[in-house]
């Protein structure tokens, strides 16, 4: 029986359906050779034709030859952008001439022109406001802003993980597009697209293997206990060290949309909560998030993920609603792992900012920085840092002073940046009771 497949929004260029890396025959090599343009190597600069229909300036990070079509491929990063376009693209794609890209850059120049210099005083920032600008355009920050430490374990997760080789993952009634590097095993890794049950999450490289294993998967909802249940939606609470095999899949999984995303076997230390969604075909994994069952710096979530078919539709707020919902149940103040992503950073600050305002605009009176953290079990930075963004805190005389007016509450709550979450999470449906774990051996880390 045939699938139907769902396109989720594309992230990154289509890839071929099959892919292997190869040591290069002499025979590939004077194919190449004959090539107009010339071969490219690792770590030669060129321009490449994106989607968007313009040539972006780009570096080759590896090279592969597809056996099935008889063709080199170059993995290529665009310069200044998130690692999650990273892609493979064919040589017809790619120019490497000085007077092209010359001639590309003019005629991009040319177009442009005009709406640059509408725009030009819409891009003058000044010092101040360009991390905030960073943060919103997803810039990610430069090695020389993060401190010697930071700096040289970055440098070495990107070493690590600079490659992406599966491309695409079939899950459920979805083909999906990866975004970054997963230490799947080496029988997988070189795979362009790979196969995931969204019941068992087991995975497969080959079609007739999944379709034989959807036949015999007696799975038709996550393992552990069901914490929450409204409507069509529910979560569920795995503990890792009953179910190790299934949370170290969906690490796996998770890995392939998560760049800082670090542990993906060692599970134990984690409690993980997947959120469910059930329709007229059945069951749906929508997305998780992993907790410490025990952990020294309050975190209440370690990694969140919604899956890219199901984000911007309000799935994410939910989960992290929830997550603060067990702080509150736990008597903690909380705050997320750090560093977050920047689609991390984008949906916390919402969702912080919402409940901020949702306090504020109907309690006009003056709350302090401990107050707002006891009655939300957010953490106070986090509190200053969202009241800040949205100009409500002013730093004077030494002290931190929340300003806020019903004139100011007033024009937040109009702007598109501030809608309420899509989904109310019921407090009353929750199930759920703090236990008490005995602490693991070793430290822990993000899962």
């Amino acid at each position: 029986m045939s699938v139907r497949m769902k396109k989720c929004k594309k992230r990154n260029a289509k890839g071929p359906n099959y892919l292997k890396t190869a040591n290069v025959s002499s025979k590939s090599e004077t194919a190449e050779d004959s090539s107009k343009d010339g071969p490219l190597h690792v770590g030669d600069h060129c321009m490449v034709h994106r989607q968007d229909g313009w040539f972006h300036p780009a570096e080759v990070l590896d090279t592969r030859f597809n056996d099935t079509e008889d063709y080199f491929e170059y993995y290529v990063h665009y310069e200044e952008y998130d690692r999650r376009l990273d892609e493979w693209v064919q040589r017809d794609r790619i120019m490497n001439s000085r007077s092209d890209i010359s001639e590309t850059n003019s005629k991009q120049n040319d177009d442009n022109r005009n709406v640059d210099l509408l725009n030009q005083s819409d891009r003058k920032t000044t010092r101040s406001q360009k991390p905030r600008l960073d943060k919103i355009n997803h810039v990610p920050m430069s090695h020389e802003e993060m401190d010697p430490t930071t700096a040289a374990l970055e440098k070495e997760r990107k070493a690590i993980t600079k490659i992406k080789y599966i491309n695409k993952v079939q899950f459920g009634n979805y083909e999906i597009d990866t975004w970054y590097y997963s230490p799947f095993p080496d029988e997988y890794e070189k795979e362009s697209k790979i196969l995931i049950c969204e019941y068992c999450l087991k995975y497969c490289k080959l079609e007739t293997s999944f379709r034989y294993h959807m036949s015999q998967c007696k799975w038709k909802k996550p393992p552990g206990v069901k914490v929450y249940h409204k409507d069509s939606l529910s979560i569920w609470e795995v503990d890792s060290s009953q179910h190790k095999l299934y949370c170290q899949n969906l690490c796996l999984m998770a890995k392939l949309f998560l760049d800082h995303k670090t542990i993906c076997f060692d599970v134990e230390p984690f409690l993980f909560y997947i959120l469910w969604s059930v329709d007229e075909a059945g069951g749906h994994f929508i997305g998780y998030f992993s907790k410490e069952k025990e952990s020294p710096e309050c975190n209440n979530v370690a990694c969140l993920l919604t899956m890219p078919q199901f984000q911007k539709r309000g799935y994410g707020k939910l989960l992290i609603a929830f997550s603060y919902e067990l702080s509150k149940l736990e008597g903690l103040v909380a705050s997320p792992e750090k560093p977050l992503s920047d689609f991390g950073e984008l949906s916390y600050r919402s969702y912080w900012s919402w409940v901020l305002l949702d306090i504020f605009k109907n309690k006009y009176q003056s709350f302090s920085i401990e107050e707002l953290s006891a009655m939300t079990s957010i953490a106070e930075t986090d509190i200053i840092a969202t009241l800040q963004s949205m100009d409500m805190m002013k730093y004077w005389k030494g002290e931190h002073v929340i300003c806020v007016t019903p004139k100011i509450i007033e024009k937040l709550l109009s702007s598109e940046h501030y809608k309420p979450p899509r989904f109310t999470l019921e407090k009353s449906d929750i199930k759920w009771t703090p236990k008490k774990y005995d602490p693991l051996p070793g430290p822990s880390s993000r899962s």
